[in-house]
């Protein structure tokens, strides 16, 4: 499975590309941040992470896309720019057909360090080691990225053949129930209408 993982944000937006399978060595594919100038006019820079994502996703073909899901935090801004970016990635990958997945920064830090409350700093030093990289990617954004990508390989997968299963069940039973003629009700002995 290949994954792309994004950590959105409006200045600085994480992409990272990772191969593997769950339970086998993952393999980074690649790895950057998208960078916008505060300068430009928002919608200016909206477009130009659309066309950032959209590149990515054309250059390395990912079977899924991963984002970091938006939380409150204190800064209403930097929430602001980061829910227009993810939401922008969103578009971009659903128009591409691509399945979208969202986690939170604490299932993923969890899911890479053992610790939902783990540090930027200890992300990337897991990231370093999950991937066996020399150093760990910078800026942090982009080491995020590439842990949304390892969480969505690990726990997307599951999650993705978990769905697929109750999906076959559901379209099995949805089979066995066109199958099986109506029956009609018998009558009381001595009944008549």
């Amino acid at each position: 499975m290949r994954v792309l993982g994004i950590d959105p944000g409006l200045t600085r937006c994480g992409m990272g590309v990772v191969d593997g399978e769950t339970g086998r060595p993952l393999t980074l594919v690649d790895v950057n941040v998208l960078r916008t100038s505060s300068d430009l006019p928002v919608p200016q820079r909206l477009v130009t992470i659309e066309r950032g994502v959209q590149a990515w996703i054309e250059e390395h073909r990912p079977d899924a896309v991963a984002i970091e899901r938006v939380f409150a935090r204190s800064d209403v801004s930097t929430v602001m720019g980061t829910a227009q970016a993810s939401g922008i990635a969103m578009v971009v990958a659903a128009r591409m057909g691509l399945p979208v997945a969202l986690h939170t920064p604490s299932e993923v830090k969890a899911a890479v360090s053992g610790n939902g409350r783990a540090t930027k700093q200890q992300v990337g030093l897991m990231i370093t080691r999950i991937l066996r990289l020399d150093a760990p990617p910078k800026p942090a954004d982009a080491a995020d990225a590439l842990a949304l990508a390892v969480t969505h390989i690990w726990r997307g997968g599951a999650q993705a053949r978990l769905a697929a299963a109750a999906a076959a069940a559901a379209t099995a039973t949805a089979a066995a129930r066109t199958r099986t003629p109506a029956r009609t009700p018998a009558r009381a002995p001595g009944r008549t209408r």
